[in-house]
């Protein structure tokens, strides 16, 4: 079984509108001109190094936005051009999450069970419901649609509904989610930040993950009792600005990297994992004195991947902003120096999704795929250096290197948005996948 990266790509209408509470770069970057064209591209050399690094990599395609249908869902009418030049007028707010790319942020898109470690024997796929905010919660049918067209074969895959639409089972997806092995014993980390009908013990800033989703996540992935553990987020890591577990902590086979404020009683959950995983685990904490949450939060050390390699070893792609921090570099460097299976650390330049609060890890969705079940995957989703070369193509030519959020209303962008999505769907090999593509 090899791990395959799922890549979202940035979407045309990437823009900055602060739609996000307690993702701090999303709030200090809002309003700010973006350049979807950088950042498009700055994820596809992302998804060349990690290829280049021999790791398998492929790509999910973006979403359609601005999502009309949302806008007429809430009130209002007319053609296209009269919907949207109205909901900028009386509504922004609501235009902008129409708008949101924040489909390119693919960690958030589901939570993955591998055939190895669910009772069928089978891939388990649960998309997420993101009901915390709006602008992502349009996200979870247009992702169940496209990972059901990608893993359409009923005999390795299983493609599930989100979880109910409900408070009580606000779900995240894999940015929640952590999967550990060694020869032992394999663990899944579920992190949550409430409980139903408790009040949040995180005040400044809310906790979104649902204790009941994380749950019903691993009875959905068919997991067994034992190889699962549901644990607590630290409220002071989500008030620091840590909304999802991936910001404060990482992990990938039999080595864990976390900040000692990613989950409370951090230190009963290592040596339960331990009791679990055998002496292989390799475990590198992080203090506050070492590594303050706010430099953890501002540079995103924990927010890189942690990637496999053909040799055996583990590599750390980390976004350019830990190097430039002092003391998040430092962490990094600790890191490669005391775990004997990480075999370096490497800076990435992802600004243009770092700007909104997400770094290398934020941007895949991790797959673990026997080579029968990679073969059955459906259309031509694996990058390779043609689509590279086409989907760079349709990027330059067709995306923006300038937008304003009032850019966001402009009839002319809304042509060029849907004109490179379904370009890119024939590079992908997925066809019609949008209401638009008829």
């Amino acid at each position: 079984m090899r791990e395959l990266q799922f890549d979202g790509l940035v979407g045309p209408t990437h823009h900055y509108a602060g739609l996000s509470p307690g993702n701090l770069a999303s709030q200090a970057h809002a309003g700010e001109i973006s350049n979807p064209r950088a950042a498009a591209l700055e994820g596809l050399a992302k998804m060349r190094r990690v290829r280049e690094l021999g790791v398998l990599q492929a790509v999910l395609p973006p979403q359609p936005r601005p999502s009309v249908p949302l806008l007429r869902r809430l009130g209002f009418n007319g053609d296209e051009n009269t919907i949207l030049a109205r909901a900028l007028e009386q509504a922004p707010e609501l235009l902008h999450a129409a708008s949101s790319a924040s489909s390119m942020w693919a960690a958030n898109a589901a939570t993955v069970v591998p055939s190895a470690d669910a009772a069928d024997g089978k891939v388990h796929f649960v998309p997420a419901n993101l009901l915390s905010l709006l602008h992502r919660s349009i996200e979870a049918e247009a992702t169940q649609r496209v990972l059901q067209r990608i893993f359409s074969d009923p005999a390795c895959f299983v493609v599930h509904e989100p979880l109910p639409a409900s408070d009580a089972f606000s779900d995240e997806g894999a940015a929640n989610h952590t999967r550990l092995f060694t020869s032992a014993n394999v663990q899944h980390i579920f992190g949550w930040g409430r409980q139903a009908g408790e009040p949040a013990l995180a005040r400044r800033f809310p906790a979104r993950q649902s204790r009941s989703a994380s749950a019903a996540l691993a009875r959905v992935g068919r997991l067994r009792e034992a190889s699962y553990l549901l644990w607590q987020q630290d409220p002071l890591g989500i008030e620091a600005g840590a909304f999802h577990t991936d910001v404060l902590a990482v992990g990938n086979g039999d080595v864990l990297l976390l900040h000692e404020h990613a989950f409370v009683q951090h230190e009963q959950l290592l040596a339960q994992l331990s009791a679990r995983l055998g002496s292989e685990l390799q475990v590198v904490v992080a203090t506050a004195q070492e590594l303050p949450l706010a430099d953890a939060v501002a540079a995103y050390p924990f927010n890189s991947q942690l990637l496999s390699l053909p040799s055996g070893k583990m590599q750390l792609l980390a976004p350019l902003e830990a190097q430039h921090n002092e003391r998040a570099r430092c962490f990094l460097e600790r890191v490669v120096g005391e775990c004997s299976r990480v075999s370096g650390v490497e800076y990435l330049d992802v600004n243009g999704s770092m700007k909104n609060g997400g770094g290398p890890a934020c941007l895949r969705l991790r797959v673990p795929l026997t080579d029968t079940e990679r073969a059955r995957l459906a259309g031509s989703v694996l990058f390779d250096e043609r689509s590279e070369r086409e989907l760079e193509s349709i990027i330059k030519k067709r995306y923006r290197d300038r937008l304003t959020l009032s850019d966001i209303a402009d009839p002319a962008l809304v042509l060029e948005a849907r004109t490179a999505l379904d370009e890119m769907t024939q590079v992908l090999g997925l066809d019609s996948i949008y209401e638009f593509q008829g």
